[in-house]
This record gives structure tokens, C-alpha cells and sequence, in this order.
């Protein structure tokens, strides 16, 4: 290991043992007194100043080492690199609540998104090693011949890693908002600073440096509180091991809740709310027109009582304030409000029992969901862009290999972990929480309410919490279990730095790979080659800053579930890359007209179906084949893409030999590449 990698794994262990150390002492401080509020600052700024001192450390102007980090970062360095990379805000903060809420169902995520590293390992990693550019559509270029399918890889690269990065993004906004006491507009780009201070300073090197110690950081985070609540709940200090008794005890607990009439009554309430919401719907314009006069009509009638509460005065005039404003927004809105009541008013879910559906057919279109879900998650892993780049940096090929294997060994550490997280956080729930009075709910309900991950109704006014009248976001499950389960605030600290840690990482890389494509890709090999290397530095930097303050501002709306959004993203890249990359490497008689078809033929089959299927584009589920869902769509845009690749080659021309020995070289070792070479009468 050369001095400079020697010394930057001695700082980064340095800060992460430090960090622990800090940690240890504000455990001591809060039971000394510390108020949590500061305790929260210091867990938001402590990791933010680690990361901005190795960024600084690692900063940099050579152009290889911004870009790729030299090829000379080690197999484990790298594997716990790419883990940080690829455990972000959706596997760290929304893995665990997916599960919480699809129980069997929600092993999709963990099964395609561990599986998808398998094809890495096979299909794609050493091959692109062994190719050894700077990107995806550098590949690309080189191998498909020409500027065409380089400007096509480059399009699909932005769209795919923009998707993931606005939900990496939204987590940070959410920590910050919910930590620092801010509002959740302001800390999206309060967080953004955290973002930048790496990708910024030093490129790939300096990501891939912050990545290792931001692993550490997330994998202790992730493990103590689960581990904590084990020993709580069943004795045992391994939560892999023993949730399974927890989640035999849960199954009773499960039945008396769905057979409680209080629960039924308030599901039927929910029921006839749902339907009012349909009904007014069904009557716009005239029905949004009567609504504002009932809401204006009980303002004035407020406001000429005497002695009526100021409260309900305010709650008079914001519900008058909060009305739509045109018939269309009331469609959304009410659209909106009845599919959240429906979903409360939901029988409950055994959390073991799969493809849990009223009739068969829906049970058929679950398990088809759930299958098509593996799928498209285990390619759009082989596909997305800031993952396969991650194997750009090994120094070789049996060093991409290894980084695999150890990527996939780290990243086991946290999914295997996610189905107890998700089993223990509904045992509390369901055993300590539901049933108290609503007076007397805990804290962090009121906490997490004001960052609007939370929502308790009193629907049937009888004072006592049902589990109906409970609304939890997926995002809240993993940030909020340690207050749940009632721990020290200092452990809750530490969830939000991992969290943090989790969407920094993630964001980082995805911000790097769209400016690496935009600056490098698209600027110096297609319109200014002769660009020096200071100025594509700062067209890159240009860009990642204009990048990242447009996906906050996105995030700042609110969009879905960070699960549902970065689950797209990996339908998007499923479609866009797996077929042209896995044929390019295995088929040389692909070609630049076949791979071409076959990108924009699968981006565009995924996109115009989550037009189609996804409320968010006025689409409907009515239209949506065999129901799958839009997440899943990419299974339709990899079928298309691998059809349009081979069909389309095989009626043009076929591809030149220059491009047939790149796929000798990146698939055969370099000698025998260089003798064929040789032998055909090639360049080397």
C-alpha cells in the first residue's frame, strides 16, 4: 500500500475513533444534564467537520485521481466504499419501514439489491476494469463507435443518478429539519452543505475517502440501536437471531388487533370518509364551490360568538386558507386524501404471511409485483452508473473482483439486520404504544409530527390510540426507534449521523457521476477536447453545484417515500444500461444503431409506463399490465432493450473490428488480447 493510502486509512480511523470516543462523552453529558436539543447540534456538525477534513486532506488537481482516484484504492477500502455508496437514505432510513409496512413482501428490496451484486461480479465489474476509462458512457463510446450512444449513456446516467440523488437529499433535509429544529424547506439545503464539502474539494479521492470512514460511522449507528433493543426484548445481543421468536409472538398480537371491534369501527369510519372523498371528487366544480361556502359560513359564525376558543377560530380559518383553488387541485388533493384514508382503513397485514390480497387475483398480481420488483432491482444494480464506476478505482482486476466480494460482505452487515429492525419497531409499536390514552402518547410522536412523519387521529373520540388512527411514514421507523424503545437521546444522535452519513455518501457519488458525465463525457470529448485539465475541474465543479441546488429544490416538495423514489431510479437505469452493457461486453455483434435503439427504446418503454400507472403524472393503476406497479417498471424497458439491441443489429451493418477487439480485450486477458490483436492485424 503506497504511503499516501497508508496515511489517509490512519486519519480516517483516527476520525472514526474520535468520533466514537465523542459519542461515549455525550453519553455521559446527557446523564449529566445536557440538553438534547444541543446534543443533536453536535451530532449534525461533529460528522460534517470529520468529512471536511479528510475532503480537504484528499483534495486534488490531477485529473485521474478527481475523477477515478487514482485506480490505486484497495479491495477492502473500496468494498466498504462502495457499500457507503450504495447504503443510502433508502437502505439505511427506508429499508427497515418497507418492511415494517409490506412485512414478506418488502424482502424484494432485500433480495434484488443484495442479488444484483452477483450479476455485478459476473457481468460487468472486471470487464469494465479491464476497459479502464473514466465512465460508463466512456465505455460506451468506445465500444458502440461514436458520439451516439456516448450522448444517449450520458442522458440516461443524469436522469437515473438526479432520481437517486433528490431522495438522498430529502433525508438530509429531513435529519437537519427534525435534529437542528428547523424547517424541513431550510435544512434540505442546510444538509446540501454537507453534501458538497467532499465532492467538491477533491473528486472521487476525496469521496472515496470520506465513503470509508461514513461506513463505519452508518454500520455502528444502524447496529446499536437494534442490537440494544434485542437484549431488551428477548435477552440475546443478536438481533439476526432472534427476531424470529419475536415475530412468533407477534402473530396473536396481529389477530387480536384485526379482530378488535374498536379498530373495525374506526376502519369503517375511515371507510366512509374515503367514500365522501370520492363522492367530492365526482361532483367538481360545484362540489369544491359548496365546500368554500361551508368553510367560509363556519369562519363568520366563529367569529360573531363570544367566547370561543382562539383555537378553534385558527383551525376555522385554516381550514378555509387550505382549501383548493381550482377544480383540478381539489381532484389531486381529494385523490390524495382518499387513497391515505383507504390505506388507513386497510385490514392489518400479517407481517410473515406473503402476498397477502382480498382475492386471488390480487394475490397474483402481488407475488408478479414482487418478482418483478427482484428483478428489476438485481439489474438496475448491474446498471447504475456510480456503483459500476466504483470499480474504475481498483488498481486491477482481480483487485475489482475482490471488491465485489467485500462490497457484498459489508453491505450484508446492514440488510440482514433490516427484517429485525422492522420486527422489533412493531412489536414496541404495537405492544407499548397502541392503547394509550392520546393524551399521554410520548414525545416523539409531537417530535416527529412536526416534521410530518408521524400523524395520530382521534377518529372515534374515545381518547384511546388504535392502531387506525396511527399513521407512521416508512422513513420514521429506523430514525425514530430509539426513542420508541425509549433509549438514551445520545443513541438517537447517533441514528441521524448514520443516517446523515448514509444520504452524504450516496449523494456524493451520485453528484460526482452526473458531472463526470456532463463535464468529461459530454464537454471534453464532445465539444472541446482540447480543454485543459484546470478548466474541466471547474466545469465539473460548475456543474455539481448547479446539480445538487436543483435536486434540493426538488426535495424540497416533498416527493414519495425515499424507498418508491430511489426504486424508480433503479428502473431507470435497469433499462437504460443493463441490455447494452451486458451485450456490448458478451456479443460483439452488437452494434452503435442496435444499442442505440435498445437505450432509448427501454428508457422510453420505463418512462411512458410510470406515466401511465403513477398518480404523480395523472396516470392510473387501471392501466397497468399484469399490475405491476410503476416502481417496477423497468422489467418492461429491459425486455424492450434487449430486443430492440438484437433485432436492430442484426439488419444493419455489423460493428467494425476496432470495436469487436475492445470486446476482446476487456474479456480475455491482456496478452492473449494483444496476440489476437496482432494476429488480425489490429492496433494495440
Amino acid at each position: 500500500m503506497e504511503a499516501f493510502t497508508r496515511r489517509l486509512a490512519r486519519l480516517s480511523i483516527s476520525f472514526v475513533l474520535g468520533f466514537f470516543g465523542l459519542v461515549l462523552l455525550l453519553l455521559q453529558a446527557e446523564r449529566a444534564g445536557m440538553p438534547t436539543r444541543l446534543i443533536g447540534y453536535i451530532f449534525l456538525l461533529a460528522p460534517i467537520l470529520i468529512y471536511a477534513v479528510i475532503g480537504a486532506a484528499s483534495r486534488t488537481s490531477d485529473v485521474v485521481e478527481y475523477y477515478v482516484a487514482g485506480r490505486r484504492i484497495p479491495a477492502v477500502f473500496n468494498g466498504m466504499a462502495t457499500a457507503a455508496d450504495w447504503m443510502s437514505a433508502a437502505s439505511f432510513i427506508g429499508l427497515a419501514g418497507t418492511l415494517y409496512f409490506a412485512g414478506f413482501d418488502g424482502l424484494a428490496f432485500v433480495m434484488g439489491w443484495t442479488g444484483g451484486y452477483v450479476l455485478v461480479a459476473l457481468f460487468l465489474a472486471p470487464y469494465l476494469r479491464r476497459f479502464g476509462q473514466f465512465t460508463i458512457p466512456d465505455f460506451l463510446g468506445a465500444r458502440y463507435e461514436g458520439h451516439l450512444p456516448r450522448v444517449i449513456g450520458v442522458v440516461i446516467a443524469v436522469i437515473a443518478s438526479f432520481v437517486y440523488v433528490v431522495a438522498q437529499i430529502y433525508a438530509v433535509g429531513l435529519v437537519t429539519s427534525r435534529f437542528a429544529g428547523i424547517q424541513f424547506q431550510i435544512g434540505v439545503f442546510v444538509g446540501l452543505a454537507g453534501v458538497l464539502v467532499c465532492s467538491f474539494l477533491g473528486g472521487m479521492r476525496a469521496v472515496t475517502w470520506t465513503q470509508v470512514t461514513q461506513f463505519l460511522v452508518r454500520i455502528v449507528a444502524y447496529l446499536v440501536p437494534v442490537v440494544i433493543l434485542s437484549w431488551q426484548v428477548t435477552g440475546l445481543f443478536v438481533p439476526q437471531l432472534s427476531y424470529g421468536r419475536v415475530l412468533q409472538n407477534l402473530a396473536p398480537i396481529e389477530r387480536k388487533l384485526a379482530e378488535s371491534p374498536d379498530e373495525r369501527a374506526v376502519q369503517a369510519q375511515r371507510q366512509a370518509r374515503a367514500a365522501r372523498f370520492e363522492s367530492e371528487v365526482a361532483g367538481l366544480p360545484g362540489s369544491l364551490t359548496r365546500a368554500r361556502e361551508a368553510a367560509r359560513t363556519n369562519f363568520e359564525a366563529l367569529l360573531g360568538k363570544p367566547n370561543v376558543p382562539g383555537h378553534d377560530i385558527a383551525a376555522a380559518q385554516r381550514a378555509l386558507r387550505e382549501l383548493p383553488k381550482t377544480p383540478a387541485e381539489a381532484r389531486e388533493q381529494w385523490g390524495r386524501m382518499r387513497a391515505e384514508e383507504l390505506a388507513q382503513a386497510a385490514p392489518l397485514r400479517p407481517h410473515a404471511e406473503p402476498f397477502v390480497a382480498k382475492t386471488p387475483s390480487d394475490s397474483r398480481a402481488a407475488r408478479n409485483n414482487f418478482l418483478a420488483l427482484v428483478f428489476v432491482l438485481m439489474v438496475g444494480t448491474a446498471g447504475m452508473p456510480h456503483i459500476l464506476t466504483r470499480y474504475y478505482t481498483t488498481p486491477g482486476v482481480a483487485a475489482a473482483r475482490r471488491s465485489v466480494f467485500w462490497s457484498l460482505f459489508f453491505i450484508l452487515m446492514l440488510y440482514l439486520a433490516a427484517p429485525a429492525y422492522a420486527v422489533f419497531a412493531k412489536w414496541v409499536v404495537y405492544t407499548q404504544l397502541v392503547g394509550l390514552p392520546v393524551s399521554d402518547l410520548p414525545a416523539w410522536v409531537a417530535s416527529w409530527g412536526k416534521v410530518g412523519l408521524v400523524r395520530v387521529e382521534d377518529v372515534n373520540h374515545d381518547g384511546i390510540l388504535q392502531l387506525a388512527e396511527l399513521s407512521l411514514s416508512p422513513d420514521v421507523i429506523v430514525l425514530a426507534l430509539p426513542e420508541i424503545a425509549g433509549l438514551p437521546y445520545v443513541v438517537t444522535g447517533l441514528v441521524a449521523a448514520g443516517a446523515l452519513a448514509a444520504a452524504l455518501s450516496t449523494a456524493d457519488g451520485l453528484l460526482l457521476t452526473i458531472s463526470s458525465a456532463l463535464s468529461h463525457d459530454l464537454y471534453y470529448r464532445m465539444i472541446n477536447p482540447s480543454a485543459s485539465i484546470p478548466r474541466r475541474l471547474v466545469i465539473s465543479k460548475a456543474v455539481l453545484l448547479s446539480v445538487a441546488v436543483l435536486a434540493a429544490a426538488i426535495a424540497s416538495l416533498r416527493p414519495e417515500s425515499i424507498v418508491q423514489t430511489v426504486g424508480f431510479a433503479f428502473s431507470i437505469a435497469a433499462a437504460g444500461f443493463f441490455p447494452a452493457l451486458t451485450l456490448g461486453v458478451f456479443w460483439q455483434r452488437a452494434n452503435k444503431w442496435g444499442a442505440a435503439a435498445g437505450m432509448i427504446g427501454g428508457i422510453a418503454v420505463t418512462l411512458a409506463y410510470a406515466v401511465m400507472t403513477h398518480p404523480f403524472f395523472g396516470g392510473s393503476m387501471a392501466n397497468a399490465w399484469w399490475g405491476i406497479q410503476p416502481i417496477a417498471s423497468g422489467i418492461f424497458g429491459v425486455m424492450a432493450g434487449f430486443v430492440a439491441i438484437i433485432a436492430v443489429s442484426l439488419v444493419t451493418p455489423a460493428p467494425s473490428e476496432e470495436a469487436r477487439s475492445v470486446v476482446l480485450f476487456i474479456r480475455i486477458p491482456r496478452e492473449r488480447a494483444i496476440a489476437a490483436a496482432d494476429a488480425a492485424g489490429l492496433e494495440k
